[in-house]
């Protein structure tokens, strides 16, 4: 019989309410609760099986375990037990004992050791203080034990055990951190793919720079090979080998996040199957699988899908192809497998230099020449200068749908095209087949998210920059040979020492947690958010110093975004899988929007779809409306990626896709004619080109600052915009647009501003000495008011 069963029979029989029978009762529940010999004070037996939960492993981050409420108990049906076995508490001493509780050091050592830190242990006690206020009627147990505390028949520390069971209630976590340990132990990844262990593979690694050809003899035995499966980082990129093998009379599917194309009519698989690495089985069994651009397993975001494909293809020969600097960690993985892996080294095909002068102005351009940028407002602003000059240019940047891409790379490589010049981001860097002469650097800062997930501007690594300057004078080109130059001279040697160093050794490859293993940490912990979840998994997680657990701060922002939508724990982990761009506001209101339909069980359907993105829609008349327009493509991306996923609730995929290629078509006129937009969107001051740093405007004259002066410029015209109205920022925007249009030199602009200042001077000084005369009149008024 339970203890609280028990009290309650005693406190039913008419001897239970004899002193004597109520004494034993006491004793008895005493004795549940008596401290062992050995235990510090009179701290209950119960601490003598602390368990270190940690099993030698870090401490657990305990900021991340958040408190569920436990309510205070009601009236009870029974009445209340306790009283009527001893007497109603006092509460006001309930609360003094509960503050010496509290106090106790031998108590708070011994939280400790039950993994409740200073902060745990300090929320647990305030949860646990109010359960005990607050509550109406306790249970027996606890208070007859408070009752004896009173009477100094029982000890303070008594009170332990109901407080860490209590705590146990807030802090879920606590009870089953073995177990979460056990189930978050990343240490042995290769064991996860028991198909890929039970055969003999060959890994062949081809090792070279852009345009070596490493991709191509790869892509060969893929083609050769009875079946195949090709993994690439881009959609693009699985479309031109789903094409190429198709052209190639070897029957080939696509297979990316958002489209499954099968070329059999039957709709039977293929041998042959192109897919992004995300998307690749590691079930089927193949002869031959390619995975491209190995090098990007060190990805803080998207490597588990490279670490998943290099240890899982059931492949009998796995080629991978990238950088050399992955050589090493891909050699030691394999190492843990039992496979070997022979390296294949490639030289460039055709030669590449960088040039000793840097362009310096647009006057300069050639046709051939491809301006790189890191932002899409230098972007704007050089394809506006250029136009001014008279010249046309080809825009590709990364939020442009793939087929706008592949339009503007076509009218780019098209000889009999008038547009000769590119303005792109690193973009090109892979994916796209482009006829480039010399690649200009307009800037060699570029944005990023360190790994705490903050924004940090740093000069681009060796590997992004030979990855961008492999872009010219490629093989398949017309020209066959590149240069590399900056738009700025004083950012040339820089250029120079970035590509002269050596490209530092990949040290690990990431990982993910599965959909299976958040499941099981769920059945431990039902009331915590997914985002809490996946919080305590990657903190609980162990690896190896060759694997590293892939930022998944996208997951979180989707699983906080939709938590309070109902949904299955399997159907969130799903929608926050969906790849998103959390900054554009409409996406993400999109997801939201698609995940509440979803939990009403209502299917979005192709009707419902165009009233919620308003179709038709119209071509952008300014560079806004063509950035809506992206983010609309987006959202219709993000329903094709759900509709492969739940079909029954996403219905109309195909007709999606249809009115995606019309969309498609309406984004391509909009980016031909993008520096008319750019132009109306100056015109109504919607592009805010004056935050541009100033070396960049001063660049575009040919007189560019240096590096360091551009960064610092951008700070101080930061500060300036927010006064839209101050008269520095008009001078500078009207300056800036006289020297782009060569109205106006940099002496002569040096000159009127030295001017400027020096009137500016005067005039504050004059401001000042009327200010005091006004503020002494405005005394001997209010002087003379008193009077």
């Amino acid at each position: 019989m339970s203890l609280p069963r028990c009290a309650l029979w005693w406190a039913r029989h008419p001897a239970g309410r004899q002193a004597g029978h109520r004494a034993t009762v006491c004793s008895a529940l005493r004795a549940h609760v008596r401290p062992l010999p050995g235990a510090v004070g009179r701290v209950p037996a119960v601490a003598a099986a602390s368990s270190s939960a940690s099993g030698g492993s870090k401490a657990p981050n305990t900021s991340l375990f958040v408190p569920l409420t436990v309510k205070p108990l009601g009236p009870s049906a029974d009445g209340d037990v306790g009283a009527e076995l001893t007497r109603p508490l006092d509460k006001n001493e309930v609360k003094k004992i509960l503050d010496k509780f509290y106090k106790r050091k031998e108590i708070q050592k011994l939280g400790a050791d039950y993994g409740l830190d200073a902060r745990l242990f300090h929320q647990a006690f305030i949860s646990f203080r109010n359960y005990i206020l607050q509550s109406y009627s306790l249970d027996v147990d606890i208070h007859i034990v408070l009752n004896d505390i009173c009477f100094s028949a029982a000890h303070v520390d008594d009170l332990f055990p109901f407080f860490l069971r209590h705590a146990k209630q807030i802090f879920p976590v606590l009870e089953c951190k073995d177990d979460l340990r056990k189930i978050s132990d990343l240490r042995i990844p290769p064991n996860w793919y028991p198909e890929a262990r039970a055969i003999r593979r060959k890994i062949i690694f081809h090792s070279g720079p852009t345009n070596s050809g490493k991709t191509y003899h790869a892509i060969q035995k893929y083609l050769s090979a009875k079946s195949g499966v090709y993994c690439g980082p881009l959609k693009l990129l699985a479309h031109e080998i789903f094409e190429k093998s198709n052209t190639a009379g070897v029957p080939c599917d696509l297979v990316t996040g958002e489209e499954r194309v099968t070329v059999e009519p039957d709709g039977k698989q293929a041998a042959h199957v192109a897919c992004t690495v995300e998307m690749c089985s590691v079930t089927t069994p193949y002869e031959v699988a390619v995975i491209d651009e190995i090098q990007m397993i060190k990805d803080p975001a998207r490597g588990w899908a490279w670490t998943r494909a290099l240890l899982g293809l059931c492949a009998e020969e796995v080629h991978l192809c990238g950088e050399s600097a992955a050589i090493d960690l891909v050699t030691e993985l394999m190492y843990s497998t039992g496979e070997e892996v022979e390296v294949r080294n490639y030289n460039r095909l055709t030669p590449i230099s960088v040039l000793d002068h840097a362009l310096e102005s647009l006057d300069n351009l050639r046709p051939g020449d491809c301006i790189v940028c890191f932002s899409k407002n230098d972007i704007y602003s050089v394809s506006r200068q250029i136009e001014i000059r008279g010249l046309e240019s080809a825009v590709i940047y990364g939020s442009l749908p793939p087929g706008t891409k592949l339009a503007q790379a076509k009218k780019f490589n098209d000889p009999d095209d008038p547009c000769k010049i590119l303005v792109a981001t690193d973009a090109i860097g892979m994916g796209l087949n482009l006829s480039i002469r010399r690649i200009i650097f307009y800037s060699l800062l570029k944005p990023s998210i360190n790994e705490k997930g903050e924004k940090e501007i740093e000069p681009i690594t060796t590997s992004q920059a030979l990855q961008i300057a492999g872009r010219a004078g490629r093989y398949s080109s017309k020209f066959k040979e590149g240069e590399v130059t900056t738009m700025n001279r004083e950012d040339l040697s820089l250029l120079k020492e970035i590509l002269n160093r050596p490209v530092e050794p990949i040290q690990s490859a990431g990982l993910h947690p599965t959909a299976e293993q958040i499941e099981m940490f769920a059945y431990h912990l039902p009331e915590t958010t997914l985002s809490n979840l996946i919080d305590i998994f990657v903190d609980f997680s162990q690896v190896d110093g060759q694997y590293f657990v892939c930022n998944m701060d996208d997951f979180k922002f989707s699983a906080e975004l939709i938590q309070h939508i109902p949904l299955s724990l399997r159907v969130r982990y799903v929608f926050c899988t969906a790849p998103i761009n959390k900054k554009q506001p409409f996406v993400c209101s999109s997801l939201l929007q698609f995940a509440r339909q979803y939990s009403r069980n209502e299917p979005l359907t192709f009707a419902w779809l165009r009233r919620y993105i308003k179709w038709p829609l119209l071509p952008p008349k300014n560079i806004k409306d063509l950035m809506d327009l992206e983010a609309v493509h987006d959202v219709l991306d993000l329903y094709l990626w759900l509709s492969y996923r739940f079909m029954d609730m996403f219905p109309d995929a195909s007709l999606i896709r249809d009115l995606q290629k019309q969309l498609d078509g309406i984004i391509q006129e909009g980016v031909h004619n993008i520096t008319k937009l750019i132009k109306i969107s100056e015109t109504h001051k919607l592009l805010h080109l004056e935050s541009m740093p100033a070396g960049s405007q001063s660049g575009l004259s040919g007189t560019l600052k240096s590096q360091s002066r551009r960064t610092r410029g951008t700070k101080t015209l930061g500060s300036k915009a927010a006064e839209p109205h101050s008269p520095e920022a008009g001078e500078k925007s009207l300056a800036s647009r006289l020297v782009q249009q060569g109205l106006l030199t940099p002496d002569l602009l040096k000159q009127l501003e030295k001017e400027w200042l020096t009137q500016r001077t005067e005039h504050g000084k004059g401001r000042t000495e009327s200010g005091s005369n006004s503020k002494g009149t405005r005394r001997k008024k209010k002087e003379l008011d008193s009077d």
